[in-house]
């Protein structure tokens, strides 16, 4: 298959990860529902229906591009098991196989109306479109990537292209889209932008046969940066003619300021070595005072 095959609501299918019949309680279901037929003959063509059902679920699937979410899987799940135990309890009013082709029947109409939901409001081909902005000189993440991506069985790649010019100026053609890059991952990321390279971006998620799953659209708009705003020079008038105007210049001041701290400096200086040569000279004077004493002292002991 190239597709993932949704929700195929039977037994006797092959389990795969994304079918309802995989489902335990499912397979319980449907073991009851065969064993409750009265014949053997009843069971054989209870079997027929059953396989017959799985193509029709299966061909439902790929009319509605083969593609589910898990959310919208669980909403077919719930309401099939509901619609199956209510009929379980109320068969055999009739024909077993008549009963066997409506409750089946059932279940193939609850899988198109949840599909044609998701479709509408996840799938959204062709539709989805997001606003993104950037400025020049920045980066701009594009990313694509929706749950149920994972749930594909095909080899799918990501296709990204691009239309230059202001998004929304103009409606576009297919011819308007370039070609930018194919890819494994869901977003790409745009550094170093400028302002040519805005316009609309779009990306694709296909098979490798050309199946388009899901596609996106992104409306980058990258805003210029500002040009630094340069401040005019301001020119002061002129004195006017013939009046006693001084003009003020602050060098005029730096000389004698220099000057005057100079001699602050040089005053300070020649202060602190006065002081220091008198403490100097007081300190000399009590040492041979000091000295004279302890020499009579000893000259009076000696006599």
């Amino acid at each position: 298959m190239l597709v993932v095959l949704l929700v195929s609501l039977l037994c006797c299918v092959p389990a795969a990860q994304t079918c309802l019949q995989c489902d335990r309680s499912i397979r319980l279901l449907y073991e009851d529902f065969v064993l409750s037929a009265p014949t053997v003959d009843d069971q054989i063509e209870i079997k027929k229906i059953c396989d017959y059902a799985y193509v029709t679920y299966r061909e439902t699937s790929q009319e509605r591009k083969g593609v589910i979410d898990p959310t919208t899987l669980y909403r077919v799940r719930t309401e099939y098991q509901s619609e199956f135990h209510r009929f379980l309890k109320t068969q055999h009013s009739g024909s077993v196989t008549f009963e066997a082709i409506q409750i089946l029947e059932k279940g193939r109409k609850i899988l198109e109306k949840h599909l044609d939901v998701f479709i509408h409001d996840g799938l959204c081909p062709n539709k989805c479109e997001y606003p993104v902005q950037a400025e020049e000189g920045g980066q701009a993440v594009l990313n694509c990537f929706l749950p149920w991506h994972r749930l594909l069985l095909e080899k799918t790649e990501y296709r990204y292209s691009w239309a230059p010019g202001v998004p929304g100026t103009k409606k576009l053609n297919e011819s308007d889209f370039k070609a930018l890059v194919v890819t494994d991952d869901s977003s790409v990321v745009l550094n170093q932008l400028h302002v040519d390279e805005q316009g609309t971006y779009r990306c694709s998620l296909q098979g490798r046969n050309g199946t388009v799953f899901y596609r996106v659209t992104f409306l980058l708009t990258v805003a210029p940066v500002p040009d630094p705003t340069l401040r005019p020079v301001v020119t002061l008038p002129s004195p006017p003619h013939g009046d006693n105007y001084s003009t003020f210049h602050p060098a005029d001041l730096l000389v004698p300021l220099i000057a005057m701290v100079t001699a602050l400096s040089l005053a300070a200086i020649i202060g602190l070595t006065v002081v220091l040569g008198m403490m100097m000279i007081q300190r000399r004077a009590s040492e041979e005072t000091r000295r004279s004493r302890a020499e009579r002292k000893n000259t009076q002991n000696a006599v």
